[in-house]
């Protein structure tokens, strides 16, 4: 929602900004790498054939791979096409909104997601969590 409030409200305050060629490039980029990550991630899961959507159970514990550097690679790949649509939309208000979207993210998912975490996985998500960062 903070992508669209920003692109829209950025067009009718001031049209169009031009953030030019290389924006768009990097946009690409940050578009193409979260397909790879996010990919990467779902192949993960359904390898271990765990619950990935809310109220499906999560029996393991993914700690390879993108779960190696972050906790949270999906929403970290989610926030990587967020800025990668805005800058290839040439959109500065929706790329200045990032942070709503990423607090929308780390109150209404991660949080939550940790506290149904932590009892149904034990120690062993104890000892993750101090290894390996909530974001990157």
């Amino acid at each position: 929602m903070p992508w669209v409030t920003g692109f829209v409200l950025g067009r009718q305050v001031g049209g169009g900004d031009d953030l030019g060629p290389a924006a768009a490039l990097i946009g690409w980029l940050l578009i193409a790498g979260f397909a790879v990550w996010n990919g990467w991630c779902l192949l993960l899961f359904t390898r271990a054939e765990t619950g990935l959507l809310p109220g499906q159970s999560t029996t393991r514990l993914l700690t390879s791979g993108p779960y190696r550097l972050s906790r949270n690679p999906l929403y970290v790949g989610l926030l990587a096409l967020y800025a990668g649509c805005a800058l290839v939309a040439d959109s500065v208000v929706a790329l200045l909104l990032l942070p709503v979207a990423w607090a929308g993210l780390h109150w209404g998912a991660v949080l939550p997601e940790e506290r149904y975490l932590a009892p149904a996985l034990g120690a062993a998500y104890e000892e993750y969590c101090g290894r390996v960062r909530r974001w990157l």
